[in-house]
């Protein structure tokens, strides 16, 4: 009678791990967080609020694990992600979904506990969402997936109020609405230049299910809401002058970034450059695809900068009330 074969060994490294949180994603999550923590104006204990943002960082990092063990088949097909961890065979696939489980209950029992159950619950909402509705029944099977599951990402700002109030105020909206219609013109410029990777995934974005064409106009015309709203916090109290400035100086060339995207060929031809690395993938595109590389770097650029100029204006002496 032979033995059963030992299990192979993990050839996992600690920076495996680390990649598994979508350390990128996770960044913008922390910005976002911590801006609508500190906006909400609430008298919270500095370590509370520090704790706070931890377990935010956690909770994204821990739907991005799951969401890589549950995808782990699709991005092994795309040169964009073929690199991550349990799609490449470097961490297995049940040692993603544990590691992703541990840190959900950690992040939503400690935040919770340190804050209130509001935040908790929100929390816990925005990792289900992600990893559960978005993941699972989302995006194998409509065009709309990142215009639903966008949700996902923009919650940590009402999170973050939460922490710090207890409550999720309007205000606290207007900064999960800007996330949440910054996100279809942001992904889908992407998408016009990652096309056949999505094709061959089996993924229906946009431009698989719609077209090029089609979805240069559907960026547009999201553009056109989301900049009079990415507006709207310097006109109702939230930001001050230097949100307004920024606002507008910076919705206006997100728009003439729109427009020429909108005029262009961007997508009407796969692109089929290897990719050399990571960012190669994002940034290394043909000449006629530049329009969409252009607006979906812009557009990180564009967000971080409305957030920055909400906290600036909370700890300068002329920001907004």
């Amino acid at each position: 009678m032979t033995s059963p074969a030992a299990p192979a060994l993990s050839t996992a490294q600690p920076e495996d791990f680390f990649q598994l949180l979508k350390p990128r994603v996770m960044s913008l999550v922390i910005f976002t967080a911590a801006t609508g923590l500190v906006v909400a104006g609430a008298d919270i204990n500095p370590l509370v609020g520090a704790i706070a943002i931890l377990c935010i960082a956690v909770g994204a990092g821990a739907a991005g694990a799951l969401n890589m063990a549950l995808e782990h088949e699709t991005d092994a097909l795309m040169r964009r992600t073929r690199g991550r961890p349990v799609a490449a065979g470097r961490l297995r696939r049940n040692d993603a979904l544990a590691f992703g489980i541990v840190l959900s209950v950690f992040s939503v029992m400690l935040l919770g506990m340190n804050t209130n159950w509001l935040a908790g619950g929100l929390l816990l909402l925005t990792i289900a969402y992600y990893a559960v509705f978005y993941t699972l029944m989302l995006k194998r099977r409509t065009p709309q997936n990142i215009v639903i599951g966008g949700a996902a990402g923009a919650f940590p700002p009402v999170i973050g109020w939460a922490a710090a109030t207890g409550e999720a105020p309007w205000q606290a909206w207007l900064l999960f609405l800007i996330i949440f219609l910054w996100t279809p013109p942001h992904s889908w410029a992407l998408a016009l230049y990652s096309t056949g990777d999505y094709a061959k995934a089996g993924i229906p974005m946009m431009p698989v299910a719609r077209g090029a064409k089609s979805t240069r106009l559907q960026i547009l015309l999201y553009s056109l809401v989301f900049v009079p709203v990415a507006i709207a916090p310097g006109l109702t109290g939230l930001g001050g002058p230097i949100y307004l400035a920024v606002s507008v100086a910076g919705g206006l060339l997100f728009l003439a970034l729109a427009f020429r995207l909108w005029r262009s060929r961007a997508g009407d031809q796969p692109d089929k450059a290897e990719a050399v690395g990571r960012e190669a993938a994002l940034y290394d595109v043909r000449a006629e695809a530049k329009p969409a590389r252009n607006l979906f770097a812009f557009s990180i650029l564009y967000l971080m900068a409305l957030f920055a100029a909400l906290l600036v204006e909370r700890f300068a002496p002329f920001g907004a009330a």
